[in-house]
């Protein structure tokens, strides 16, 4: 009897000092989450995530600290870490829809600092859903989604006038080789042309005196300049053409 009388006392004593011990720990707690928020408001954030976490260390699982500890990390720039706070935050907390909206629209707009815009749309729609009110989400979404559009259409405007470029280089390209044939097969035929009147003059004279030998030699110099003088007139006239074509191509443009 006295054993079982001793017991009782011992798990009675036993019970009132683990629940005595458990609400000073929620006390503490609680005390350190107002530390917190006191050097929040402040704009310490430096500080009130030093007080978040003595919290957690207490009571990991106390969603405030955890919710307050991710405001903290994105209020300091630390991306990284606040969307992983955010993440574990709605790991705690899966009843408050209210809640875990403001949270996806927090996720959303570390996502958006981190430039990840498809992401960040995203978390607004899950913010959206889970409270349609809110107005900043909605907002922000509709910021992003134009952002995204916006983006895609430099882009394709990008692509078309590269390929326009590209396309107007090959086809000057092409002009211009062929030009360059034209004009070379058209040396070459009068150099064979005027070979052959050499060669036809020599075997008709095959004694030339010096002073036809000087005579028919500037008769070649004017014919190579008259034969040059209408190749700079073609090819004057060639890019006067693509010129033209040009103006009209980007007046239509």
């Amino acid at each position: 009897m006295i054993f079982e009388k001793n017991m009782k006392q011992i798990i009675i004593a036993l019970f009132i000092f683990i629940s005595t011990s458990a609400l000073f720990a929620q006390r503490q707690v609680r005390k350190d989450i107002r530390k917190g928020n006191d050097a929040y408001k402040e704009q310490l954030y430096n500080a009130a995530e030093a007080s978040y976490k003595s919290a957690l260390e207490k009571n990991a699982a106390s969603p405030e600290a955890i919710y307050n500890l991710a405001n903290s990390y994105y209020k300091q720039g630390n991306w990284d870490n606040a969307l992983k706070t955010y993440q574990q935050y709605l790991a705690t907390e899966n009843s408050n829809q209210t809640k875990m909206g403001s949270a996806w629209y927090n996720i959303g707009n570390t996502l958006l600092q981190k430039k990840d815009l498809k992401q960040s749309m995203e978390a607004y729609k899950k913010a959206l859903r889970l409270n349609p009110n809110d107005e900043e989400a909605r907002y922000n979404l509709a910021t992003v989604q134009k952002i995204i559009k916006d983006q895609e259409d430099n882009k394709q405007d990008q692509n078309k006038d590269q390929n326009k470029d590209q396309n107007k280089d090959k086809n000057k390209d092409q002009n211009k080789d062929q030009n360059k044939d034209k004009d070379q097969n058209k040396d070459k035929d009068q150099n064979k042309d005027q070979n052959k009147n050499q060669d036809q003059k020599q075997d008709q004279q095959p004694q030339m005196s010096q002073e036809n030998i000087q005579q028919l030699l500037k008769a070649i110099e004017q014919d190579e300049k008259e034969t040059q003088e209408k190749v700079q007139q073609i090819k004057a006239a060639d890019r006067k053409q693509k010129n033209d074509n040009n103006r009209r191509q980007n007046k239509d443009w």
